[in-house]
Parts: structure tokens; sequence; C-alpha cells
């Protein structure tokens, strides 16, 4: 068991490491197509996209106040948008109601693959 232990260890490190490394990598990709004015680029055997992605920031006050029944705050939790977008697909929650209760943030996906 110890010897699990140990290599659950290491890999973890190894993960923590190589998570660090992709997102200097990805950051410095994203730099060089915003500084070049690019939405992709081929580079020898691998295709680059950057994709353009709003994403929603709720604020949780907001939210709160502008949910119909308080006891669906249970159901959240907290301001999660994931949880938020299944409610307003099921139509408990309107996009009309959530109306200034989030701020949109603009995020840029990295995607890379072979050719």
């Amino acid at each position: 068991m110890d010897k699990k232990v140990e290599r659950y260890y290491e890999l973890k490190q190894q993960q923590r490491e190589l998570e660090r490394e992709l997102g200097e990598l990805r950051l410095q990709l994203i730099a060089h197509a915003e500084s070049n004015g690019l939405k992709g680029w081929e580079n020898g055997e691998y295709r680059v996209k950057i994709i353009a992605q709003e994403r929603r920031e709720y604020d949780d006050h907001k939210l709160y106040e502008a949910l119909p029944d308080a006891s669906l705050w249970r159901l959240l939790s907290s301001a999660d948008a994931a949880k938020i977008a299944g409610l307003v697909k099921l139509e408990i929650l309107s996009e009309a109601s959530l109306r200034n209760t989030y701020a949109v943030k603009q995020v840029s996906a990295l995607q890379v693959e072979k050719k």
C-alpha cells in the first residue's frame, strides 16, 4: 500500500506541473493570436483555433432577489451558471427575470488538433 500512496503522490505532483505548463502555453498561444489578429493558424501538422466564448458571472445577491421563489435558492446554493441555464431550459426561470443579475465575461478557448 505504501508504494501506491507514493505513486499517487508522484502522479499528483506531475499533474500539477503539467497543468501549470499547459496554462502557460495556453496564455502564450492566445497572446500570439491576439497580437497578430489571428483566429487560428496552421503550424506544421497542427491546426490551432481560438474560439471566443461568453460566460455569465452571476451576482449572488442580485440573483437571489430575482428568483420568483426563495426555495429555488436551495437548488442553486450559489450562482452556478450551469444550474441556472438548466432552470432556464426547464422554464423554471426566465431570461427576463435574470436580466441585470450577471456580467458577461469574454473568454478565449484554445483548441489544438492534429491535421
